[in-house]
């Protein structure tokens, strides 16, 4: 019978090569959570509005809850728009409302990357469970 601890530290030695790597990659680009806040409030809320017509804010998920969604990168399931929260944070679709959106185009030669940390950091340190809830209104 062979042993499976060879294969287990493998597993291993690439989980924590995938951590650092991961890490410094996360070290690149600094999140700027006003940045955020202002490309939420100004593009993300312009379209998610609950029943009542009241804009859906931060405050209205755990920060487990913007991580898991974010982490996710499923923004509709049902097929009706983009399945992808990344699209709604890319150049192609600032680009595509820069005309109808100050924000959109006030961000637009920022990397996909950055704005995705960006909105991260504000959605996670807005949730309701985080010590500064925020809200859109």
């Amino acid at each position: 019978m062979r042993s499976s601890k060879p294969f287990l530290a493998g597993l291993t030695l690439a989980a924590l090569l995938f951590s650092v790597v991961g890490d410094a990659f996360a070290a690149d680009v600094k999140a700027n959570k006003k940045r955020g806040q202002v490309y939420f409030r100004m593009v993300c809320t312009a379209c998610h509005v609950d029943m009542s017509g009241t804009t859906i804010p931060p405050a209205g998920r755990t920060m487990a809850e913007w991580r898991a969604y974010l982490d996710a990168d499923k923004h509709d399931v049902s097929g009706k728009t983009n399945p992808s929260v990344r699209y709604y944070l890319s150049q192609a679709y600032r680009e595509s409302i820069k005309d109808q959106n100050k924000a959109a185009k006030k961000f637009l030669t920022l990397s996909d990357e950055q704005l995705y940390a960006d909105i991260y950091q504000f959605a996670v340190t807005g949730a309701k469970d985080s010590d500064t809830p925020a809200t859109c209104n």
